[in-house]
């Protein structure tokens, strides 16, 4: 072991040297992605197609002003509109997340923050506004008579007073619950991307908190993917169990504004001359119950969803409702929850009208049960991830990577995401958006029982990996728990071929960030043994210690893989963190 040591120590410089050589690879991904968002902005500036640069804020003011004069609240044009709203609200989203600290200032992240918010207030505003219109244009059902009994019983079955606009659950969950008039025409308003706001009852919308939590989740774990391991965390506890842990829990499938409506003045035909009356306060909340009600007399609103097919829900989900006061989601104020996950809907009371969301434990596919990252071609390659719940599949291929497949319960779900290539960004996005969240956050680690690892031999495994894995397959090992904080362990097989790899194929290798070892153990043996599998050596590189058994054609494919691709599958196995949470 000795003479082993020392003949380390001796070539360790030369190793060192034809890494850093190799990682040079990385310096050259950063500098194609900087070129890259250059001349995506100067594309945009030269495109003219109309729509404002969502950076520049002289035209994003100038734009949001406009279309606040314009007085046409006709449906579908306010829908087209907010099309376009939303693709803004996505660019710059986008960009508050891909660009690194060094290309944006302080002052232009709070722009874009302060952009975003505005969007969607307008957006929330015209939304209202042609609600507003298309109750005024339409012919109202004449209500029926009751008596005070009828009318309490009838109330308590479907929530319905005879001011207020009646509820009621559709195919969509961003469907308004309007009176039961022109179906088709709501069926086409309830349209809409996820994270709009909708048009009356129940809708879609981005909270200020929701959506400032997206915002700086993903810059921190990139910039520091390591913060959780500090120690000096300034973080108040949340004492309340009313008040729900946003860094715990995630909304998932958009969030709904349930309100029952004053119904606005009605068109009145006289003679030729179509009549109604123009008030300045626009749509107006029918208080429920009134300030003055008896509690007996005001029974609980009952509220039935179906939910998407665009996301799942592994556990029942966690109802919240906004609290504007507190500025959190809140839980009390709702009961009698019932989830029937086969038939993808959810009821429940509430005793106002309440914005809530349906929230899940943003780590519920966390730990991971195994994983695999295999070369598939030329600067191609798959990462699988088991979870307890999913098995999800990625394809990697030159600067992009793409969602392949999404398996529960051996059935393919999600088939609206998958097949398109994106950035690992938009996928990162994509994936959480769809209540499948595989990327750890910066206090994961708390709500976890993490098998914690030094941050140094984790990235720096993620580093040489991703350099090598043109060639190299790797593969979950049981023994990286018995490793230790300092080590990780994991299996390795060279892999040339396209298929998928053999038992017998895989060997075990320990990293500390510094040594790199082959073992002795197989995933089959009883014990862990840091024991040297025989005829073997250190190194100080992992890239080194393959180097040992591998063959030529290996070794050239690693030394002409893409810079690009060798950045994407970092990334990747940086953001899911495979071997500290599996």
């Amino acid at each position: 072991m000795e003479n082993l040591e020392a003949k380390d120590q001796e070539r360790r410089e030369s190793e060192l040297a034809e890494l850093h050589s190799l990682e040079q690879k990385f310096l050259s991904a950063q500098q194609w992605k900087t070129d890259y968002r250059a001349n995506a902005k100067w594309e945009r500036y030269l495109s003219c197609d109309g729509s404002p640069d969502p950076t520049v804020l002289q035209e994003i003011n100038t734009f949001m002003s406009l279309w606040r004069e314009d007085r046409n609240e006709d449906i579908q044009l306010v829908m087209e509109k907010g099309e376009q709203v939303l693709n803004l609200i996505e660019k710059l989203q986008f960009l508050l997340l891909d660009t690194p600290p060094n290309e944006i200032t302080e002052k232009e992240t709070v722009q874009y923050q302060e952009s975003i918010l505005e969007l969607q207030n307008l957006l929330h505003q015209k939304y209202n506004g042609a609600t507003e219109h298309l109750l005024k244009c339409q012919s109202v059902p004449k209500l029926e008579v009751l008596d005070s009994e009828e009318l309490t019983q009838r109330s308590k079955d479907n929530v319905e007073e005879p001011e207020e606009e009646k509820k009621t659950d559709r195919e969509e969950p961003s469907m308004p619950a309007e009176e039961e008039i022109c179906s088709d025409e709501r069926k086409s308003a309830s349209s809409f991307k996820e994270n709009s706001s909708s048009i009356a009852g129940i809708n879609e919308a981005e909270e200020k908190t929701e959506k400032k939590s997206e915002i700086l989740d993903v810059p921190s774990q990139v910039q520091d993917p390591l913060r959780q391991e500090k120690t000096n965390e300034k973080e108040e506890a949340i004492t309340d169990d009313n008040v729900v842990d946003l860094q715990q829990f995630v909304p998932v499938g958009g969030v709904y504004h349930i309100d029952a409506l004053q119904l606005p003045p009605q068109v009145k035909q006289i003679k030729d001359w179509n009549m109604v009356e123009l008030l300045d306060v626009g749509l107006e909340a029918y208080p429920y119950p009134p300030e003055e009600a008896e509690e007996a007399a005001y029974p609980p609103i009952h509220i039935s969803l179906r939910l998407s097919d665009h996301v799942m829900y592994f556990e029942d989900p966690v109802i919240a409702r906004w609290d504007p006061a507190g500025q959190q989601w809140r839980t009390d104020g709702i009961s009698n929850v019932t989830y029937k996950n086969q038939e993808k809907s959810i009821t429940f009371e509430m005793d106002a009208f309440y914005t809530i969301a349906l929230l899940q434990d943003a780590h519920c596919n966390m730990l991971y049960r195994a994983w695999e990252l295999r070369p598939t071609g030329v600067d191609e390659a798959l990462l699988r991830v088991t979870t307890v719940f999913a098995t999800v599949q990625i394809q990697i291929k030159g600067h992009q990577c793409m969602l392949s497949s999404v398996v529960v319960e051996e059935k393919h779900v999600l088939s609206h995401v998958t097949g398109k290539w994106t950035s690992p960004l938009d996928l990162r996005a994509v994936l959480k958006k769809a209540g499948v969240n595989i990327f750890p956050g910066e206090y994961s680690y708390k709500y976890v029982s993490v098998n914690k690892k030094a941050p140094l031999a984790e990235v720096r495994a993620y580093q040489q990996m991703a350099l090598v894995a043109s060639a190299f397959a790797f593969a979950w090992s049981k023994w990286n728990l018995e490793a230790g904080q300092e080590k990780v362990v994991f299996k390795v097989s060279e892999h040339i071929k396209a298929d998928s790899v053999e038992d017998k194929d895989w060997s075990l290798y320990m990293f500390n960030g510094q040594k790199a070892q082959k073992l002795k153990i197989t995933e089959t043996s009883e014990a862990f043994s840091e024991e040297l599998e025989e005829d073997t050596e250190f190194h100080s590189t992992l890239y080194h210690m393959l180097k040992d058994f591998a063959s030529k054609e290996a070794i050239d494919k690693v030394e002409a893989a893409s810079f690009l691709f060798i950045d994407v599958v970092y990334q990747l196995l940086l953001a899911m963190r495979v071997l500290t949470y599996s």
